[in-house]
């Protein structure tokens, strides 16, 4: 019983040290990000290689996800002969659900585990320890540009999938279905608010940018300087953001929209 309490409380203490390392890194890489005015080069290529290389994905899947959900709805809203409120029904589950947090899931595996496996790559091969050695932060050098050009993009990308996802609706409900045109847009038009709707689905991928790459690239830097950690710390990435942007979602849904 004692050994069993023993694992228990050493388990806590290894995940308050790892959630205390965490914060101190978030700190520290947010000292960094007021230098990377003078160096905005460092931000331009991460934007690149975080956000255009992660564009196919989340156009694809925006696309494909609209067009499901425009299929759905239609089925269902014409059982009640509701089928002009389509727009509204697409539209409102991508601005405020789907499109950040779908958004933020294929983030979380394509540029976070991306993110993670190069930064624990330069740790294997000594590139961070060579910097420290030269006078030259890494944190500040290669965290700081990585970690704005995740919370750039993520906004980004969330209202793309967004805008692919209501044409795609838009095509599946227009286009084959028989939905009226003018009835598609004019709905939507008066039924969606920018404020309530637009707005805090930009927060919430703004929220999940935050959070998914702070994950990445402390789990990169942090990770053991094998070939083993660095996979490990990959798919603690994956695993920890996904979580991490659910529950995230349902904690912005209940302030935002909610009463809780």
């Amino acid at each position: 019983m004692l050994d069993v309490l023993a694992n228990l409380g050493g388990w806590w203490l290894g995940i308050f040290k790892r959630l205390g390392r965490g914060f101190i890194f978030l700190l520290q890489t947010l000292a960094g990000l007021p230098g990377l005015f003078l160096r905005p080069g460092l931000v331009i290529k991460q934007l690149y290689s975080v956000g255009v290389l992660s564009l196919m994905i989340i156009l694809v899947s925006g696309w494909f996800v609209g067009m499901v959900l425009g299929l759905q709805f239609f089925i269902t809203l014409s059982r009640f002969g509701a089928e002009s409120a389509l727009s509204v029904t697409v539209d409102l589950t991508l601005l405020r659900e789907l499109g950040p947090v779908v958004s933020a899931l294929l983030f979380a595996g394509r540029a976070g585990s991306a993110l993670t496996a190069e930064i624990g790559l330069m740790k294997t091969t000594e590139q961070l320890s060579g910097m420290e050695m030269m006078a030259v932060d890494p944190v500040h050098r290669v965290i700081a540009p990585r970690f704005l050009a995740g919370i750039i993009s993520m906004p980004v990308l969330a209202v793309l999938f967004s805008v692919v996802g209501v044409f795609s609706a838009y095509f599946v409900g227009v286009g084959l279905l028989g939905v009226d045109s003018g009835s598609f847009w004019s709905q939507m038009q008066s039924s969606v608010d920018w404020r309530e709707d637009a707005v805090n689905g930009i927060i919430k991928s703004v929220v999940f940018g935050f959070v998914v790459t702070w994950i990445a690239v402390f789990e990169g830097y942090d990770a053991l300087p094998t070939s083993e950690g660095v996979g490990r710390a990959t798919t603690r990435t994956v695993v920890h953001g996904s979580l991490a942007v659910l529950s995230l979602d349902f904690i912005l849904t209940s302030m935002m929209f909610g009463e809780i």
